[in-house]
């Protein structure tokens, strides 16, 4: 592989895992209502798990609400079922055309308890992040090995990789701690 290769696929796959971390964020209960809490909800439409959001309208009418719209009323059942199922850990209430889930106050223990989840998540998407950097570097050694990179430029592709790391380990780190001040103050 030539240097641009390793580094474009190295900043790919290290905004990927930058991404499904900032991904795993939004579905975390802030003690606001937002769509983003039923995002990963999925409903057993016609034998297929499909995603929530591609089978109803989601809106926050209240800064406490959740309402769901969805566009075949006839699938509300499976719906509540679905959220009920889900790690969200709230109560959908069905009054026959659309869906409400009220989100109560997170107490200071559940505040808690989601910021040392959100440790253990921005800690993963980082281990990613440097699984990357790890393969990446490999390549560069194995160019190197292979005669299609001079010793100079492996040296200048690893710091380079290193410097897409610190990158971002620093937006996963941020992400993190906004999304921790926003759980403990609201």
């Amino acid at each position: 592989m030539t240097q641009e290769e390793i580094l474009f696929d190295a900043e790919e796959r290290m905004e990927k895992a930058s991404s499904v971390f900032r991904g795993q964020l939004l579905g975390l209960r802030t003690g606001r209502a937002t769509p983003g809490l039923v995002d990963g909800v999925r409903v057993f439409y016609y034998g297929s798990p499909t995603p929530l959001k591609q089978m109803a309208n989601i809106s926050c009418p209240e800064p406490q609400q959740i309402v769901i719209r969805p566009f075949d009323a006839s699938q509300l059942g499976e719906i509540v079922k679905a959220i009920q199922a889900s790690d969200a850990g709230m109560a959908p209430i069905n009054d026959g055309k659309i869906i409400r889930i009220n989100v109560p106050p997170l107490s200071t223990e559940r505040r808690k308890e989601m910021v040392q989840r959100i440790g253990k998540m921005s800690e993963e998407a980082r281990v990613a992040i440097r699984n990357v950097r790890r393969d990446a570097n490999k390549h560069a050694e194995q160019s190197e090995k292979e005669k299609l990179m001079t010793e100079d430029e492996a040296k200048a592709c690893k710091e380079e990789i290193q410097n897409l790391t610190k990158k971002y380990e620093g937006e996963v780190n941020s992400s993190a701690e906004a999304k921790e001040l926003d759980i403990m103050q609201n």
